[in-house]
């Protein structure tokens, strides 16, 4: 299943793409695309509804993040060796775990803004993993059996703020709309190979990101085993994990970013394609 959230900022409402492609309306059935629906259990049940019964949404509705009331957002740093490599960093020998606010989050086509003292703000294309089911202590063999979905994720990062400002990463990742998620949240039955997924991310049309997730140095299953050995996992929390080549930053012969006008638009492969347009703060 492919679920959505829709309609205005604070007031999306819970839906599901059809076959045709059209907006199903699930309002009738579910509160929220949220913790509350993300396990197996409940994700069973609404795959067996009768999808042509519920009703088609009209017209073009702004769609919302993915999932909604996020208890945690976590991302994974330099997880692919050749971003590693173009951020002059060595390969990470564990995981590299910061947090983006959940105040980031916004929809897969809302404007990004530039901060107002913003000097490099930068993009990332990465593939996102929802949690659906509780993860303490648990093992890689039975970590994408916690997972409900995948989604595509733009971990936008002000490297300024990030890399200069006391080297605290999570300032450089949690302004007001820098973690756009959607359009999607695809169950984890649609994607039997989370390590086999391509990604790209143009700027104004400029092909500027360009990979595949079987070159993450950690893989997913890895992620979710690790992070569980120190924090509680929880359905709803959602978890962005890393980038491939090609940021602002790494730009040769000279770094290269955004400013307020430009457009990023970004896919991971059968998780949706996003677009945002940056304005000023």
């Amino acid at each position: 299943m492919k679920l959505l959230r829709y309609g205005p900022a604070g007031q999306e409402k819970p839906g599901l793409l059809d076959a045709d492609g059209a907006i199903r309306d699930l309002s009738g059935e579910v509160g929220d695309i949220d913790a509350s629906i993300l396990s197996d259990e409940a994700l069973a049940k609404l795959s067996a509804l009768d999808t042509a019964a519920l009703p088609i949404v009209e017209g073009d509705p702004r769609m919302g993040p993915c999932v909604g009331s996020i208890g945690k957002f976590i991302c994974i740093g330099l997880n692919y060796a050749d971003h590693a490599a173009e951020a002059g960093q060595p390969i990470p020998k564990e995981p590299i775990v910061f947090m983006k606010a959940t105040t980031a989050v916004c929809g897969p086509d809302d404007n990004v803004e530039v901060p107002r003292t913003s000097e490099k703000l930068d993009w990332e294309v990465e593939l996102g993993v929802i949690i659906g089911k509780r993860a303490k202590y648990i093992s890689k063999e039975e970590a994408l059996d916690h997972v409900a979905g995948y989604c595509t994720s733009n971990d936008v990062s002000e490297r300024s703020f990030q890399s200069e400002r006391s080297g605290q990463w999570t300032k450089g990742k949690s302004h007001d709309t820098f973690g756009p998620i959607g359009p999607w949240l695809v169950t984890r039955d649609e994607v039997p190979d989370p390590q086999n997924l391509n990604l790209w991310l143009d700027v104004d049309g400029e092909r500027q990101q360009t990979g595949n997730t079987s070159t993450m140095i950690f893989d997913v299953a890895t992620i979710v085993s690790y992070l569980s050995q120190f924090m509680t996992l929880e359905p709803g929390d959602v978890i962005s994990t890393g980038t491939p080549p090609g940021v602002g930053m790494g730009h040769k012969p000279e770094p290269i970013f955004l400013k307020p006008g430009q457009v990023m638009t970004l896919e991971v492969e059968g998780l949706g394609r996003q677009s945002q347009t940056t304005i000023q703060a």
